[in-house]
């Protein structure tokens, strides 16, 4: 058997302990390149590459149990999976709800986008996903906030006129930005939001979450997670 496999939810034993026999690992699919649907209606992205890597090297079975970014950590904390791998940054807020494992990637880059270079993005209207670190940013910083449920959906209200600008990690921005044939622009530099993305899991799973950052620790050390976020983040992006 692969050790990770795609698709939907099934059923492990009760329990995220070593007994289990299949790992259930909470994602989104609305975040290329972190994870997407490929044209066959499969999973794809950097994380879903991640965790069949990781699963391998722990030694378990995993598969993907796709959720709506606002139910990662409850549907965790209710059982309906076993661990969240889905772009999520490491913040005190989550930190007193969940666990996380050592960061998979680096404190990513933040950016704003607009569909011109004079947006307002001091006091303006600025879209941003709900729940996000990118959401409290733009809430702590004397903008007005939009909430919206999806990345797609923040530049989808600039195109509507209901948004200023909007804000993202530069990863999904700056590709749409240069898809978007020069509808869209990068607003000022890209900037560092808290401390990495990492690894969610519930609290009383600690051993099986220190698995897991072992898993990652080792491949820090021989460079594959390196060469894992090159590959699907470019040469450009951040490393270890």
């Amino acid at each position: 058997m692969k050790a990770f496999l795609a698709g939907a939810v099934m059923m492990g034993l009760s329990g995220a302990a070593s007994a289990q026999q299949i790992l259930r690992i909470g994602t989104e699919v609305s975040y290329p390149p972190f994870a997407f649907l490929d044209p066959q209606g499969d999973i794809a992205g950097f994380e879903r590459d991640l965790a069949e890597a990781l699963c391998a090297r722990v030694a378990v079975s995993c598969r993907f149990a796709v959720t709506d970014w606002e139910r990662l950590i409850p549907d965790l904390l209710a059982g309906r999976h076993d661990a969240i791998l889905a772009g999520m940054n490491i913040t005190p807020e989550r930190e007193a709800l969940i666990d996380f494992t050592q960061p998979y990637l680096p404190p990513p880059l933040a950016v704003y986008v607009a569909r011109s270079p004079d947006a307002d993005i001091r006091t303006g209207v600025i879209a941003a996903q709900a729940g996000t670190i990118h959401a409290a940013h733009v809430a702590e910083s004397g903008a007005r906030l939009l909430e919206v449920a999806t990345p797609a959906a923040t530049l989808a209200a600039i195109r509507r006129g209901e948004a200023d600008a909007a804000i993202g990690p530069l990863a999904y921005l700056g590709p749409a930005v240069t898809a978007s044939g020069g509808d869209l622009v990068l607003i000022g530099d890209p900037f560092p939001l808290n401390g990495g993305v990492g690894m969610g899991f519930r609290p009383e799973d600690d051993a099986l979450r220190a698995r897991f950052d072992a898993a990652i620790g080792a491949m820090k050390a021989d460079g594959s997670l390196n060469a894992l976020i090159t590959e699907w983040f470019g040469r450009d992006a951040a490393t270890f």
